[in-house]
């Protein structure tokens, strides 16, 4: 009871202290919360950057070992590629020794063997002597035949000439010119001609002319062509009822000669003659007169000389089909005939008229 005696006694000094108190802290809240702040946000900073160096730390070690790992993958893969590379060459290398011992030898054995070589040239040699040998032969059989050939020409010629000749072969009466009395043998020609026998000359062939008429084309279906067996005498039997033609009217009817219509009748390449034809009556007409202008200027100051045919002022003659001497009264500037200028030979206007067929002067 006394504690609460005291507690109501001091009441107002505790009511004057809190409010005192209150009164100093709104006047140091600001100060007090701007403080707290920073010093929270120190706080904070501090911690956040222990945590990002701890994770900055475990983030070092992952990549350290993950790097590790590929290193050591990367390195393994660069031994086995460097031991495949020093395999392959020594593989290789001894691949080369083998090869080079077995050419070796192959060359020594079968190319450039000495005694194998020796022996071939000399079996060459004897087959070069034996093929020499055998074309002396033919060239010297070939010779002879040439020369065989030559002679029985030679010998043909002289039969013929001799044939030729035959006409002089002397007679009982009359000596030769190859039996010459003074001789005291005949010549040899005179021998020849009593051997031959006189040549006479073949007649010649009259070719008849080849004429294709396509009237007679397919002329062997005629009933003239086939050929005719005499009629058997009738069978003594029952005749067949009805209109039946006659066998030769039958057979005049099945093979008739063709009758070829006017397409038929006329050559197949009618069409292209007329147009060659017809080609060449234009070609022969056609004449180009016109003036030639040069591209350049090197011929401008020559005078263009015009083709006579074309610049003629009686016109143009018929080029192609007709004479250029043709006579064409219409043309005519006078109603005279032409007259030369030079006279003629009187020795040539006499001839047929002054001389006999003995070829004597009247």
């Amino acid at each position: 009871m006394a504690t609460l005696a005291r507690l109501q006694g001091r009441s107002a000094i505790v009511g004057n202290q809190y409010y005192f108190r209150n009164n100093v802290a709104d006047e140091f809240r600001k100060e007090e919360n701007d403080a707290a702040v920073k010093i929270q946000s120190w706080f904070r900073g501090c911690k956040v950057r222990a945590y990002i160096r701890y994770l900055h730390k475990k983030v070092t070690i992952i990549q350290k070992w993950w790097r590790g790992y590929l290193g050591r993958q990367q390195y393994q893969l660069t031994v086995k590629i460097a031991y495949y590379t020093m395999k392959m060459n020594l593989y290789n290398a001894m691949a080369v020794r083998i090869q080079r011992r077995w050419r070796g030898y192959r060359i020594r054995k079968y190319c450039f063997n000495y005694y194998y070589l020796k022996e071939y040239l000399r079996a060459v040699s004897e087959t070069n002597d034996a093929i020499r040998e055998a074309l002396e032969e033919f060239a010297e059989m070939k010779e002879r035949e040439e020369k065989k050939a030559v002679l029985e020409r030679e010998e043909k010629k002289r039969d013929h000439q001799a044939r030729k000749m035959h006409y002089l072969l002397s007679t009982k009466q009359i000596p030769g010119i190859y039996n010459s009395p003074f001789r005291k043998e005949p010549d040899p020609w005179e021998l020849r001609l009593r051997k031959a026998k006189p040549l006479t000359h073949p007649r010649a062939e009259v070719k008849q002319k080849c004429c294709i008429n396509l009237g007679d084309w397919l002329a062997c279906t005629s009933s003239r062509s086939f050929p005719r067996t005499e009629i058997l005498p009738p069978i003594n039997r029952k005749q067949c009822q009805g209109p039946f033609r006659d066998i030769a009217e039958v057979l005049q009817q099945r093979y008739k000669p063709l009758e070829p219509t006017l397409r038929v009748a006329e050559p197949i390449s009618e069409s292209k003659e007329a147009r060659e034809a017809f080609r060449r009556e234009e070609w022969a007409r056609s004449i180009n007169d016109n003036m030639f202008l040069p591209f350049s200027s090197y011929h401008k100051d020559e005078k263009y000389m015009p083709s006579m045919h074309s610049s003629s002022k009686y016109g143009t003659d018929s080029y192609g089909h007709q004479h250029f001497r043709d006579e064409n009264p219409k043309k005519w500037i006078n109603v005279k005939g032409f007259q030369t200028v030079l006279p003629s030979f009187d020795l040539f206007s006499k001839y047929g008229k002054l001389y006999s067929k003995a070829g004597q002067i009247v």
